[in-house]
């Protein structure tokens, strides 16, 4: 067993410290699952066996003593670990994944922002990897009482087995239907939820209930079985990756696996993997895996959040230094406390040792939020804060010139000093602490469809009874144009109508997400199109989008993305002109490798840390799609603004009293919003 949960650690340890090493060694995690189930279940049933009862009281005894005090070391160190070397920007989440981590709910959280727009683009979590705890102490709630009631029903020592396996299957069978379900549906937060996963802790009881039989299996069959399990095991750590449908069906991989090598495995004795599994080194790192796991994640994100992006070996040096850390919390935190006799003739003790190892995490992040009190204010609403369209469409002049943005840079930008990035600046806005808020009003309005509807939902802003229409389609990066789009339409008169969906560009044809087709947008386009050439037909339509896969023939197009992209918005566009709808394109903005807001938190003194290659970052993104597709159509008109984004070889953070990016691929409301003069001279050049 100890062979086993090593086998686990080292696949997911190696998976994050570089997926090209191990691509799904993610799967580790649900070896761990089946482990869990197995022991837990065998304890409860030997227990049952020896004393015709269970303690309830007992179970969650030795749960707490040997889960929460090394939890909590590494809780309150993960704090100490950010305070130092973590952006301010991260500090508040890290405080509440504190809380939720202690309390064991940290699974639900990140399933929750895994459909949260706001947050698609922050990095990881520094305790991303407590949600797996979270699952297995969700499951030990809730299986115990299900065993108490299948004694109470199978009072006759020979029904208790029998009712015993009818209780884990009321828990596995919906799980795994569940699991196949929500994994086609909502992939994201089908890899979190508990209810998906409660299926492969339920595996491992079927095999401890199991266990009388399975140790009668002949010895070449058990070997043969055992053998076949760590295959398994190991081929799906390196066959799966992040792009797979998982957990669902291919979950059944690994966990199946791993269910054969424990039923197999005493039985075949040292025919089967105990050969490799048993030996002492092994063993030893399996002894340490619970402390490894809490630790190698935390210094993992110290690491890249300190040095940038870690290569594999850097990875792997990263989580062989972690081996430090748990050795010590298994030497001196876990194991006093797990042998403790004290603890182990008072289970009343371990109980109150679990909460107040609870109330510790619980009070040590709430306490955190003091380190960014008084909070920031959130953005102040672009109207306030930037200037409207002047005469012409030139820069009107603003009331403080702290706020100028894009203005600050004159009829010249690429010659404009404004645009050089600097070590530091004056006050600017908005905070880089609150920069993730400062987007569109399509948020706040409710108009911005997420992932998993295709309801087409829209916003009216400008003047309603105008007789020219203005419609904005497309993703977030057509989203983030529309502060800029609403200051031009209300200048102009003009009645502007936003249509817009996470993930998802103006299209006609089916793109990925996650590596999978994405449904939910090829329908929210198919609506939209018959919106937009129905009797709501627009006068204009201005698109945007970032970069996305297509999919043909159910898989994605990995040869010649790019160009297949481009066509298909070509073709796209070509139909909306040919529908008699002018379309402009707005070429996509700069696609940075940081988040430009936590390294301009971080470095507040040196912010050319934070600047760019101008070259690199307008490479990324949807815009070199978008200049190839809009040629040589002369109903499709091109508009890029970048020279007043990026105006020089490097990209400076902040223009004119504001920050520019409020992530590593958007641009700020408040900065956009200082785009609409040259917004305003661009549209009218077109529809001149």
């Amino acid at each position: 067993m100890e062979g086993l949960r090593a086998l686990a650690v080292v696949l997911v340890l190696a998976g994050h410290a570089g997926q090209q090493l191990v691509p799904g060694g993610f799967v580790g995690v649900d070896v761990f699952f089946v482990i869990s189930g197995f022991l837990i279940t065998g304890l409860l049933v030997s227990e049952v066996n020896k004393t015709g009862r269970l303690s309830l009281s007992g179970f969650y005894a030795r749960r707490a003593k040997r889960l929460l005090p090394a939890a909590v070391v590494v809780l309150v160190a993960t704090l100490v670990l950010t305070f130092a070397f973590l952006p301010r920007t991260r500090w508040s989440a890290t405080g509440w994944d504190v809380v939720s981590s202690g309390l064991y709910v940290m699974n639900w959280r990140l399933a929750e922002q895994s459909v949260d727009y706001l947050a698609a683009n922050r990095a990881p979590s520094i305790l991303q990897h407590f949600w797996s705890l979270g699952v297995e102490e969700q499951f030990y709630l809730v299986w115990p009482l299900l065993l108490v009631a299948a004694l109470w029903l199978g009072r006759r020592r020979y029904a208790r087995t029998s009712f015993m396996v009818a209780a884990l299957a009321l828990v596995a069978v919906p799980s795994f239907a569940w699991s196949v379900w929500l994994t086609g549906d909502n992939p994201a937060r089908a890899y979190f939820v508990t209810t998906t996963r409660m299926w492969e802790l339920a595996l491992g009881g079927f095999v401890a209930l199991l266990a009388a039989y399975l140790h009668r299996l002949p010895r070449p069959a058990a070997a043969a079985l055992a053998w076949s399990g760590l295959v398994a095991i190991v081929a799906s750590a390196f066959l799966l990756s992040e792009s797979s449908a998982f957990p669902g069906y291919l979950a059944l991989i690994p966990t199946l696996g791993t269910a054969a090598v424990i039923a197999g495995g005493p039985a075949a004795g040292n025919a089967g993997p105990a050969v490799l599994l048993a030996v002492r080194p092994v063993c030893a790192v399996g002894a340490i895996s619970y402390s490894l796991y809490l630790w190698h994640w935390p210094l993992l994100v110290i690491a890249e959040a300190r040095f940038g992006e870690l290569t594999a070996s850097a990875g792997l040096a990263v989580v062989a230094a972690s081996v430090v850390p748990a050795a010590l919390t298994y030497r001196y935190v876990e194991n006093p406390i797990r042998r403790s006799e004290t603890l182990a003739w008072q289970p009343t003790r371990s109980l109150q040792l679990g909460a107040v190892c609870t109330g510790v995490a619980v009070v040590a992040g709430l306490s955190f939020q003091l380190t960014v009190w008084p909070p920031a204010a959130p953005p102040a609403p672009p109207s306030l804060a930037v200037p409207t369209v002047g005469v012409n469409g030139t820069p009107a002049a603003v009331t403080s010139p702290a706020v100028a943005g894009a203005t600050a840079l004159g009829n010249s930008p690429t010659t404009s000093a404004a645009g050089i990035p600097v070590d530091r600046v004056g006050p600017f806005v908005p905070d880089p602490l609150v920069a993730s808020q400062d987007g569109p009003d399509a948020w706040k309005d409710g108009c911005h469809t997420d992932q998993r509807s295709s309801e087409v939902r829209s916003c009216l802003y400008g003047d309603p009874d105008a007789s020219f229409t203005v419609a904005l389609a497309g993703d977030s990066h057509a989203a983030q144009w529309l502060p800029a789009l609403q200051r031009v339409s209300v200048s102009k008169q003009w009645r502007l109508k936003s249509y817009t969906k996470s993930s998802c560009p103006f299209i006609n044809s089916v793109v990925a997400l996650d590596s999978r087709p994405y449904p939910s947008c090829t329908e929210w386009n198919e609506r939209l199109r018959r919106t937009l050439t129905g009797d709501d037909r627009p006068d204009l339509l201005v698109v945007s989008t970032s970069f996305y896969v297509m999919v043909r023939d159910g898989a994605p197009v990995a040869s010649q993305a790019q160009t297949a992209f481009a066509d298909a918005l070509r073709r796209t566009w070509s139909e909306m002109a040919g529908a008699g709808i002018p379309v402009v394109v707005l070429r996509d903005t700069p696609y940075h490798d940081k988040d430009i807001a936590e390294c301009v938190s971080a470095n507040p003194r040196k912010l050319t840390r934070c600047a760019s290659d101008r070259d690199k970052v307008l490479a990324g993104g949807g815009g070199p799609a978008h200049e190839a597709a809009s040629r040589q159509n002369d109903k499709v008109h091109l508009v890029d603004l970048n020279d007043a984004i990026c105006p020089r070889e490097r990209c400076a953070p902040v223009i004119g009293g504001a920050l520019v990016y409020r992530d590593n691929n958007h641009v700020t409301a408040t900065y956009m919003a200082t785009l609409a003069p040259r917004l305003a001279t661009a549209l009218d050049r077109v529809l001149a």
